[in-house]
């Protein structure tokens, strides 16, 4: 959101998400040693969260190809019977026996917005709270240091 979008880009996991050879993000990863450190995924919104606005700001299609490989692998190890359940570990594909709402109010909204058309939120209109809710921007932009 500060305009730094190389370290945007680089920070999004993505070199994760197209190197994994788990087929979905773990919840910590060394990246200096390409290793999984704790291997359980609970369904977090944060790496979709990102690629959402990397799209928004970019306009770069590798990012809504990103959202759909990751829609697809949390559809492919995820989905239940009843809902979508967390991973004990991204290694195994064992499954927990809960899903946190989270995964419905911030994981699923993400995932719509990067598939919703074009311009369904004006990101210079609007904000997402840290629960990935909505809120119209009523303040002042903050002026840029020259």
């Amino acid at each position: 959101m500060s305009g730094d979008l190389p370290r945007a880009r680089a920070a999004s996991g993505f070199g994760v998400r197209d190197g994994s050879k788990h087929g979905i993000e773990p919840e910590t990863y060394d990246y200096v040693n390409a290793a999984v450190i704790d291997a359980d995924y609970p369904l977090r919104p944060e790496i979709v969260e990102s690629a959402y606005y990397l799209l928004q700001f970019t306009n770069d299609p590798k990012y809504l190809s990103m959202g759909k490989r990751m829609f697809e692998d949390f559809v492919r190890y995820c989905r239940t019977d009843v809902a979508y359940a967390g991973l004990k570990s991204v290694v195994t594909k064992e499954k927990n026996d809960y899903m946190h709402s989270f995964a419905l109010a911030e994981t699923l909204k993400y995932y719509y917005l990067i598939f919703a058309p074009p311009g369904t939120i004006d990101l210079k209109k609007m904000v997402f709270n840290t629960e990935a809710h909505p809120i119209k921007k009523t303040w002042p932009a903050p002026k840029r240091a020259k």
